[in-house]
């Protein structure tokens, strides 16, 4: 991943508001956070072609009824691309000790089969493979997750991967 951004701490309110979003299906707040996220890290969007979400395996999305990191890339005011999905079932990283984060998400995510089809479509004139991205989530915690999407789309050829989240655990995750 070649830079990452929050649009705020994982604390207070903002904490509050991602979790009803998240886990209380409130997908309206979408649209307030995707404002936010554009506002403060308005850098992380200049000059990239896409917004790719981060995926849920299908399992969880059919759980959840939405995938939260779909409903805040569709507010940035970049094309959305579904470019990846997740393959296998993990365990949820808020479980997991720091330490077992990136072992959880090794290998769980895959190009989708029209990913480079949509990336060509996007690609920018200035040359061949000249694609950046930003690969958007919810909450960052350990980075892990971002990481593993972004070891996928850089061996697919895009560019730059670039991550936005709405929140950033600030210190020590358990």
């Amino acid at each position: 991943m070649d830079r990452a951004r929050a649009a705020g701490a994982y604390e207070g309110a903002l904490r509050s508001i991602v979790h009803a979003f998240k886990y209380e299906g409130r997908r309206s707040i979408a649209a307030a956070l995707g404002t936010m996220m554009r506002e403060r890290c308005g850098d992380v969007l200049n000059g990239a072609q896409a917004a790719v979400p981060v995926p849920l395996h299908p399992s969880r999305q059919r759980a959840r009824g939405f995938n939260q990191a779909d409903d805040l890339a569709r507010h940035l005011g970049l094309a959305v691309v579904p470019a990846l999905r997740r393959i296998r079932a993990t365990a949820t990283q808020a479980d997991l000790p720091a330490a077992q984060r990136h072992k959880n998400v090794r290998d769980a995510f895959a190009l989708t089969r029209h990913a480079a089809t949509l990336f060509y479509s996007i690609r920018d004139p200035t040359g061949p493979g000249a694609v950046i991205v930003v690969l958007v989530d919810d909450v960052s915690t350990t980075g892990a997750t971002l990481e593993s999407c972004a070891r996928v789309l850089k061996a697919c050829g895009v560019i730059e991967v670039r991550a936005l989240t709405a929140a950033r655990v600030v210190g020590q995750p358990r």
